[in-house]
């Protein structure tokens, strides 16, 4: 049985593990015959225009792109032109039409980054961490027009551990789509992809963060507080103000201890981390990093930056992450 001709649609890296698959040893399933991207956007402290990381993959094996700023029924006639089988999209940036959906012979399918119906939107990694998720996964899905609402083919699913950043389980899941694919595409091959529906009454949505998302109420208890810090970094990164300075902090985890000090209060400053009284027991911030600086365990950034024992730092309220209802605006 010949390989599937497939279109696929991505902006963003996390799709190379599975797309150097498909050129691979997935090549047997299906073969990659075009690819649609996002144009070209500014990028880096320099703001110069770049490629992104797939455009660059395409690039360099010769593969036809497509960089609609728009999905136009000439941008749908050009998917139709190369006789995809199907179409699989993964972190695009575009919401597709039904007729664009409908175009390829055998549909087409998402990869989303969370055990759906669960952080349905545009932000699943990070906000699965923040809110302490034990596990997070990939699904594999039928493309509706409605949110992250289409029938389910398939999900492998990863381990969140105490100290993953969004960095770290952003890894894993692009690992996850593999076996993922590697399982679906003979099946879909075959006529014999079968799917389920999603439970809406489960459906939780996140939004797309902002800068004001790394804001710290240290009144709200340690654990709360130390997943956010890693669900949230390396963007847009949780920051505390200390002696006039914006630190940001790469990695936090919580003690369960008790404190008779006011929440915000700097308790400890060694080689353990920077300790900060809470709601609820010790935050523990593990990586700090300075205006200019490089990111440094905490023990080296303290022999460069000391700080106080007692010293106060502010509170600010956290924004929710996770609604049962779509956010109509990225800052609700």
């Amino acid at each position: 049985m010949p390989p599937l001709r497939l279109v696929f649609l991505g902006s963003d890296s996390i799709a190379l593990p599975l797309l150097e698959w498909l050129s691979g040893e997935g090549k047997v399933f299906a073969e990659v015959v075009a690819v649609f991207t996002q144009p070209d956007r500014p990028a880096g402290r320099g703001q110069k225009v770049t490629a992104n990381a797939i455009k660059t993959w395409a690039l360099a094996r010769g593969l036809p792109i497509f960089q609609p700023e728009k999905l136009t029924e000439d941008v749908r006639q050009q998917l139709a032109a190369f006789g995809a089988e199907v179409a699989l999209v993964m972190a695009y940036g575009h919401i597709l039409k039904d007729d664009f959906i409908a175009t390829p012979r055998l549909g087409t399918l998402n990869l989303h980054t969370s055990i759906l119906p669960k952080y349905r939107g545009a932000s699943p990694i990070q906000t699965a961490i923040a809110k302490g998720e034990s596990e997070t996964g990939v699904t594999l899905m039928r493309v509706v027009r409605k949110l992250d609402a289409g029938p389910i083919a398939d999900v492998e699913r990863v381990a969140i551990q105490k100290l993953d950043t969004a960095l770290d389980v952003e890894t894993k899941l692009a690992a996850a789509c593999v076996p993922l694919l590697a399982r679906a595409l003979p099946k879909l091959r075959a006529g014999a992809l079968a799917t389920v529906p999603q439970d809406e009454a489960r459906a939780t949505f996140c939004r797309k963060l902002v800068k004001e998302d790394g804001a710290l109420d240290f009144s709200e208890p340690a654990t709360v507080l130390a997943a956010r810090i890693n669900g949230l970094y390396p963007w847009p990164a949780c920051s505390v103000e200390i002696a006039g300075q914006v630190i940001k902090i790469g990695l936090a985890d919580a003690k369960d201890e008790m404190t008779q000090v006011a929440a915000g209060m700097v308790v400890a400053a060694d080689a353990t981390g920077l300790s900060v009284a809470t709601g609820k027991g010790i935050l523990r911030l593990l990586k700090l990093q300075r205006p200019g600086g490089k990111m440094l365990p905490t023990a080296e950034f303290l022999r460069g930056f000391p700080v106080t024992i007692g010293t106060a730092l502010s509170s600010t309220p956290m924004k929710s992450l996770v609604a049962r209802e779509p956010f109509k605006r990225a800052t609700e």
